[in-house]
């Protein structure tokens, strides 16, 4: 996600706390917020798809099963 949509979703959470949004703000910032969930969750699950545990034994698995 590009620093220009952040910068933006930090503007309308200011501006909602101190002045209120626009329907039109509040859905761009639901769509935004969205975007960024999405964003994260998909940096997660590439960082735990190369995740192993390894128990007492040695023996590695991965945290999480490819599908």
């Amino acid at each position: 996600m590009d620093r220009a949509k952040i910068e933006r979703i930090n503007f309308l959470a200011r501006k909602s706390k101190s002045e209120g949004l626009t329907a039109a703000e509040k859905e761009e910032q639901t769509a935004l917020r969205n975007e960024y969930r999405e964003y994260m969750r998909r940096g997660y699950m590439a960082e735990f798809s190369n995740t192993y545990i390894v128990d007492e034994n040695g023996n590695k698995r991965k945290l999480i099963k490819d599908k």
